[in-house]
């Protein structure tokens, strides 16, 4: 199976902004815990690099990517760290191309018809609709109807009670951020208990809105 069909399979990936050296790791194994194997790690992290490449490193199981990328030279650093794929907030097709060079998942940000279809046209293997809470699930199945053949993943302000909503819509997965992680909370065994069932609810959510 491919780490593509892996993310699609998943259903949720986890948005992780503020992780350190000493947290990324169990943060993430609570995540996995939970069924969430995708770990989004954002760029403007302090240390982002390091802590990518400690995450990918020494976490089996799950697939590891740099987020927040706004151009093809982070989009290097964060590569040759060990990120599997490069999420983008836009449409910056040197991004896409410098990504695809070194052969991992380009998923690019982007809003209206047009944003989706230039982002997939230049090589961007699925599309994050972003910031997707701004219109709601409608607004993605009313793209979906003449873009079928797009990969959508809906991110921005989704939460556990729109979860279902995106997935019927189209999504093949969702991004949560700060409805799932919070990095600034103290790393404790209450903590990570509660991450693995958030990680559990919102995993369960999107099996049941694809049956």
């Amino acid at each position: 199976m491919s780490l593509l069909q892996e993310i699609k399979d998943s259903g949720v990936v986890a948005i992780i902004r503020g992780a350190t050296l000493e947290n990324i790791i169990p943060i993430s194994k609570a995540l996995r815990e939970g069924g969430v194997k995708t770990l989004e790690i954002t760029v403007e992290t302090p240390n982002v690099l390091s802590v990518i490449e400690k995450a990918s490193t020494e976490l089996d199981g799950v697939i590891v990517g740099a987020g927040t990328v706004l151009d093809p030279e982070t989009a290097r650093a964060a590569i040759l760290s060990g990120a599997k794929f490069v999420f983008s907030p836009t449409v910056n097709t040197e991004t896409i191309r410098m990504t695809k060079r070194y052969g991992v998942i380009s998923i690019s940000g982007a809003l209206t018809p047009t944003e989706i279809l230039t982002a997939y046209e230049h090589g961007s293997d699925v599309i994050k609709v972003f910031p997707a809470n701004v219109f709601g699930p409608t607004y993605l199945k009313d793209v979906h109807g003449p873009l079928p053949h797009i990969p959508l993943m809906p991110t921005g302000g989704i939460n556990l009670s729109n979860t279902a909503d995106y997935i019927k819509a189209g999504g093949i997965t969702v991004g949560l951020g700060s409805s799932l992680v919070n990095t600034k909370l103290e790393i404790n065994e209450h903590t990570l208990a509660d991450l693995t069932a958030k990680s559990k609810a919102f995993v369960n959510e999107v099996q049941k809105a694809r049956h």
